[in-house]
């Protein structure tokens, strides 16, 4: 499926910084409840990411890339507010994107 640049200039995409990383024990699939903090302007977004292949104490302090805009996602008991960004390698394992050194919370992604 194609898309065009006007379709992916209007995706908020936000450096931020993971405050806080809990099992989410209600998912169908192991995952985890993130709160990201996104600067100023954004605030603090939750999330949940099946990215358990980090162990929740590495994931605090965290810079990650999310995407802001998407609108609320109710996932079981929690409503995703944001989606943080990631690749997969060849197990499966999504590995999460990091922003350049010097990025700051709440740098928009161009």
């Amino acid at each position: 499926m194609e898309t065009n640049v006007e379709k992916f200039a209007n995706l908020d995409i936000r450096v931020g910084e993971i405050l806080s990383a809990e099992v989410f024990e209600e998912a169908k699939k192991p995952a985890y409840i993130l709160k990201i903090d996104f600067g100023k302007h954004i605030g603090i977004k939750k999330t949940s990411a099946q990215i358990t292949n980090y162990d929740t104490s590495e994931l605090i302090g965290f810079k990650c890339i999310g995407i802001v805009n998407l609108g609320d996602k109710q996932i079981g008991p929690i409503i995703s507010q944001c989606l943080i960004l990631g690749s997969t390698d060849s197990n499966g394992d999504v590995l999460l994107l990091k922003p350049s050194e010097g990025s700051m919370i709440g740098d928009k992604v161009s």
